[in-house]
């Protein structure tokens, strides 16, 4: 998934993948101009607090 924030190019932005088609309680992340380079692996409760943290700024 991409963040509804992706600019139309694709730019300043990460893809994050549904944590159900991984392991229970692990969200992947990557950049998104640059798909093919190593992706990182927070926890899900990382993850949320990362998302709810962005949201209270935004």
């Amino acid at each position: 998934m991409k963040s509804s924030y992706s600019n139309g190019s694709g730019g300043d932005c990460v893809e994050w993948a549904p944590s159900v088609a991984f392991a229970a309680g692990t969200v992947p992340v990557r950049d998104s101009k640059a798909p093919a380079r190593p992706h990182i692996v927070v926890s899900s409760v990382a993850w949320q607090a990362f998302v709810n943290g962005v949201a209270r700024e935004g």
